[in-house]
């Protein structure tokens, strides 16, 4: 039963994101890298670190690289990586970056042998599954924003904001009942199921960004919005955002943001991923935090108060005949810890403090909530 945090005792986490850094050249793995670069924390800072406009000044004089790669940490020693949990690579790309990304840095700058032909930016791009170079990280080139505006009914359309003047969706959260990041059983994040030999259960942190979200999206109070089926393909590239009008009946809340790769119920290049929901970006906003990070406040009940979630920076294919899906929620437990859905300070909540509320999301033509995309041109 999930307990207000001030009756739990200290607990040790681990990292969710393992990194190396070489001379001029970073090399990310996060723990699901799938869309092609992964929301966590220290992964996200150090492509972050990488953006043009936060350069250090050593870091513009003397060069620098980043290799973004599709695997949980240590992979790249060991071949084949082929796939991540039920996700297939299409190759064994752990000997492609030993081969042309590895090999070739240390013979060039411990060496000195050999002309270094790597890009400013290496990215594995999910969905198509290929290594895409970039002349910078997020591309300046060939990339504009397109917006993916939710719809009465769970629609989702592309440059189409809703021509309603009314139009809203709701669901009623419940801290009691929160929402699960991953399928039960839940374990340590660290930890597995001793004596399971199911790929899942072997360390629960390295595969739940893989999981079939299909196992909360028909759930009330899971909001999902899809696309019909893509007629050409999208390709992604860069910083998301979502933005969403919302309102509450408590005083404060979460909305949690995925974007959601939904594959056909009949795939003849993947018929095992028939109707699977990948999840391509996620993030989660405390709304106490809307206005700033260091003077939280209150939301007042009922009003309509827009939000702006950074989904962070991802290279993606969606695929001709695929769909998108958009899943909005308010708890994600127990990754994220229960909100009471009162404004209070949450470590000190009492558990009378933990109560119901009715979330509303508005789409309308002044109040439209959407997703912007960075789409690579063509799209």
């Amino acid at each position: 039963m999930a307990r207000p945090i001030r009756d739990i005792g200290k607990r040790g986490g681990g990292a969710t994101l393992q990194q190396e850094a070489h001379p001029r050249l970073s090399l990310i793995c996060s723990n699901h890298q799938i869309g092609a670069n992964r929301s966590s924390q220290g992964y996200q800072t150090k492509l972050n670190l990488h953006r043009i406009d936060v350069r250090t000044a050593l870091q513009q004089k003397f060069g620098f690289r980043i290799v973004v790669r599709p695997w949980s940490h240590g992979r790249w020693a060991r071949s084949p990586a082929q796939n991540l949990g039920d996700y297939e690579f299409g190759s064994d790309t752990a000997k492609y970056y030993q081969r042309e990304i590895e090999a070739p840095f240390f013979a060039h700058y411990l060496k000195d042998e050999g002309e270094l032909k790597l890009p400013e930016a290496l990215m594995f791009q999910t969905g198509a599954n290929q290594w895409k170079r970039y002349e910078a990280w997020p591309p300046r080139k060939r990339v504009h924003e397109r917006q993916l505006f939710l719809q009465v009914k769970g629609g989702l359309l592309f440059d189409s904001p809703p021509a309603s003047h009314n139009g809203y969706a709701s669901h009623l959260s419940d801290p009691a009942k929160p929402v699960p990041y991953s399928k039960r059983p839940i374990m340590g994040f660290w930890s597995g199921l001793k004596g399971s030999k199911d790929p899942r259960f072997g360390r629960a942190g390295k595969l739940w960004k893989v999981e079939d979200q299909r196992f909360v999206s028909d759930q009330p109070d899971v909001l999902s919005f899809l696309t019909e089926p893509l007629e050409k393909e999208v390709e992604i590239a860069g910083r998301m955002v979502a933005h969403l009008f919302t309102s509450t009946t408590g005083t404060a809340c979460d909305w949690v943001v995925k974007l959601i790769d939904v594959y056909p119920e009949n795939d003849p290049d993947a018929p095992q991923m028939g109707g699977f929901q990948l999840m391509i970006a996620d993030d989660v906003l405390r709304a106490k935090f809307h206005q700033s990070f260091e003077e939280p406040a209150p939301l007042k009940p009922g009003e309509v108060t827009e939000f702006k979630i950074d989904l962070c920076t991802r290279n993606h294919l969606f695929r001709k005949g695929h769909r998108i899906m958009v899943q909005v929620q308010s708890t994600w437990f127990p990754l994220i810890d229960r909100n009471p859905q009162t404004y209070v300070d949450i470590p000190k909540a009492h558990a009378e403090d933990y109560r119901k509320a009715e979330q509303r999301i508005y789409f309308t033509k002044s109040r439209a909530s959407y997703i912007q995309l960075p789409a690579v041109n063509g799209d």
